[in-house]
């Protein structure tokens, strides 16, 4: 039965028009990236554009703070009291006319022990945030809940170290003292840096558009922490140490009114910093599902072949024809993936862009995905050609479910509660596979599909695509005579 379906469907068109698909979808992604020159410049002087420093795990993090610090060997600790923590916003909605006094949710000021102060390097923090209470986080991507307290109370905190482990403690009182979590940085140093922090991300808003989605606008904030009953066991020395890690104090405000700064006065220490210590790129580095951007296209010829090839004639021959078309596809969407993720990035970077590290097994999942993608797609067109009784409306009812409702969705066509709806109930959830950026619940973003987060995981959307497939060729099937 397949080798009759195979010969049926080899016919020179029908190839070429396989192969058609997966040349748009190359072809297309690398003259974006072809196109997509990035160029940076300090005055008139064009420079090298800034990427985003590494993490332990290869990731992009951002690592900009500033940082009173100090040595601390294989033992120790550093004890403080967070007397008082206040900031600044600049421009805040609604009217954007004025600075007020506040904190953003996630700034941060508290204790920290680092390995040295190259951006990027293992840490770990025990800090009081704007609105998220205490929070003990190490490595750019770990954050553990302590209490809910309010930054405007004083609050004790404390990092031990020992060896490679490091524990923090917080407490009402400097006497009672309880657990927040500890933190295994494996390969820590004999000798790393211990001290205080001020970090404050960006203010951001989502602003509607028009047609209802959203548009980020982000503005400079900065945090001050005063702290005092500062003890550091461990350390050969005993002042501090003033470092903007990751050259953080470029910004207007801190050049015209109030620079990032470390004081000390009457046995506090005040630490004022912008920035922030976190997972994720900083540079506007460009994720690899951007090379896909010819995919849907793609999709949209072996939607018209599949639904050209579909059958009436019995149960086995259109089961027959699905395997095959669902395997020309499945190659298609393969071949087409693993030649463009790697190329499109590597003209990308050729071209002075940024491109996130995306681990090998995440960028493999991608490619195998596009080609499942590609092959559930084609099996969901061959039997809605079998339940229509028409090619043509197969076409456009396959070709509106899966591709422009995904164009709609992330084209910012659409209110974003809309979009996220559409990419979790129609086909088009199947898109979800390409998705290798993740979202951090410590970090304010824009996560929308336009932004390249999809609201459901990529096995789930592809659940939710194979799932109408294997529904409708189950529905034409059962029309069929045996």
């Amino acid at each position: 039965m397949l080798t009759t379906q195979w010969t049926e469907f080899r016919t020179r068109g029908r190839i070429a028009a396989v192969v058609a698909a997966s040349l748009i979808t190359v072809l297309l992604g690398l003259l974006l990236a072809f196109t997509g020159r990035s160029t940076c410049g300090d005055g008139n002087v064009e420079i090298p554009c800034p990427t985003d420093p590494r993490g332990p795990e290869g990731q992009a993090v951002g690592d900009k703070f500033t940082f009173a610090h100090r040595p601390l060997g294989r033992e120790g600790s550093i004890t403080v009291r967070l007397a008082s923590m206040t900031g600044i916003i600049t421009y805040p909605p609604p009217n954007h006319d004025e600075i007020v006094p506040g904190l953003v949710p996630w700034a941060k000021a508290g204790v920290i022990v680092k390995d040295g102060t190259a951006p990027g390097s293992p840490y770990a923090a025990l800090v009081m945030t704007g609105s998220h209470g205490v929070r003990m986080q190490h490595d750019y991507d770990h954050d553990t809940a302590g209490s809910a307290n309010d930054p405007s109370t004083p609050r004790w905190l404390r990092l031990t170290r020992s060896g490679d482990v490091v524990t923090g403690e917080e407490s009402a009182d400097g006497e009672r003292w309880t657990a927040v979590g500890t933190a295994e940085l494996p390969g820590l140093p004999d000798t790393v840096q211990v001290g205080l922090l001020a970090a404050s991300p960006g203010d951001l808003t989502l602003v509607p558009t028009a047609l209802g989605a959203s548009s980020a606008q982000e503005r400079f904030t900065q945090t001050t922490g005063v702290f005092d009953h500062v003890t550091v066991v461990g350390s050969p020395t005993t002042g501090w140490t003033d470092t903007r890690v990751g050259e953080s104090g470029a910004a207007e405000w801190e050049k015209n009114h109030h620079a990032p700064e470390v004081v000390e006065s009457d046995g506090t220490v005040t630490v004022a910093g912008s920035g922030d210590i976190a997972p994720g790129s900083t540079t506007g580095a460009r994720s690899v599902e951007g090379t896909l951007a010819g995919l849907a296209f793609g999709l949209l010829v072996l939607i018209v072949v599949a639904a050209r090839f579909t059958t009436r004639q019995d149960r086995k021959a259109l089961l027959g024809r699905a395997a095959v078309v669902g395997a020309a596809a499945f190659a298609a969407g393969l071949v087409a993936a693993a030649v463009v993720i790697p190329s499109g990035s590597a003209i990308v970077r050729a071209n002075g862009g940024a491109v996130l590290p995306t681990p090998f097994p995440v960028e493999l999942r991608v490619v195998v995905g596009v080609g499942v993608l590609a092959a559930a797609t084609a099996v969901l067109a061959l039997a809605a050609a079998a339940l229509l009784r028409n090619r043509w409306a197969a076409v456009l009812a396959v070709g509106v479910a899966v591709v422009v409702t995904y164009a709609l969705a992330v084209l910012s066509l659409l209110p974003d509660e809309v979009s996220r709806w559409l990419l979790r109930v129609t086909p088009a959830a199947g898109f979800a596979v390409q998705q290798t950026v993740q979202e951090f619940p410590q970090v304010l973003g824009q996560y929308t599909p336009s932004t390249g987060y999809y609201p459901l995981p990529w096995w789930a959307g592809l659940l939710v695509l194979c799932g109408y497939a294997t529904t409708a060729l189950g529905l034409a099937v059962r029309r069929l005579p045996r």
